[in-house]
């Protein structure tokens, strides 16, 4: 029987039968994993803080017969109570684990992809940072590491390097006005984009009501859907309104 001790994040959690849960993990050694959670809901379980959606945790799990686990034990790595705080942060952070429990790769580990979670919760616990743009440039980081990152240096049809006008997430970057398709994008978000991929996020994250801030939004959105091939709801549900051009 296979037994396995990891650190774990909680992408989410559903139902079954009366007091119980399955719940499933991004686990840094093991990839992704469910786990049965038997009478979690029960206010007598000892597990019922700890495997909740957002949790970042380290479990002890035993497989059973079939694909999902049995938790042994479960110890919080870090509490993230500044996050829990704060709609704004949790809904980022819903937006987050959404995206990486759409990626297809059960019991693939991917230490990469686990790192990139645990810090996007780290920043979202962390007050110094403003949450709105966290889920956007987590996208653009989960693409790089996929090796889709968005071209915004140039048009990615033609190779101008500017002016820039817009930027198309099923053709992978900006265009110019020659080639113009996809969401409008203003030189404010255009420099945000760039700031964001160049290595700029730390300050980014520090300031507020950034110029071009809702356009970057909808274009990480659109970009990781174009990758995932499907809508994200919550991402999706977030996201402000921004004009396209017509095709």
């Amino acid at each position: 029987m296979r037994e396995i001790e990891d650190d774990a994040v909680v992408l989410r959690t559903y139902k079954s039968g009366e007091s119980d849960r399955v719940v499933v993990l991004w686990t840094r050694e093991f990839g992704k994993v469910r786990v049965f959670a038997k009478g979690i809901r029960k206010v007598t379980s000892k597990l019922g803080g700890t495997l909740e959606a957002l949790a970042y945790v380290r479990v002890q799990l035993v497989q059973t017969r079939g694909e999902l686990y049995v938790a042994r034990h479960v110890e919080h790595r870090e509490r993230l109570t500044t996050l829990r705080t704060s709609y704004e942060r949790i809904n980022a952070g819903y937006a987050v684990v959404e995206v990486v429990d759409a990626i297809p790769s059960d019991d693939v580990a991917d230490e990469g992809i686990f790192d990139l979670l645990t810090r996007v919760l780290l920043t979202l616990d962390d007050p110094s940072f403003d949450p709105s743009l966290v889920p956007a440039s987590f996208f653009f980081r989960l693409l790089a590491l996929d090796g889709s990152e968005p071209v915004v240096d140039q048009c990615v049809n033609c190779g101008r390097e500017g002016p820039l006008v817009s930027f198309d997430a099923q053709v992978g970057g900006t265009l110019c006005a020659s080639c113009r398709s996809g969401h409008t994008l203003s030189p404010e978000g255009l420099e945000l984009i760039r700031r964001i991929v160049g290595g700029d996020l730390a300050s980014v994250l520090r300031e507020t009501s950034l110029p071009g801030a809702g356009e970057v939004m909808m274009i990480a959105q659109d970009s990781i859907e174009a990758h995932f091939g499907r809508r994200l709801r919550v991402a999706r549900s977030t996201a402000p309104l921004t004009p396209r051009h017509d095709r």
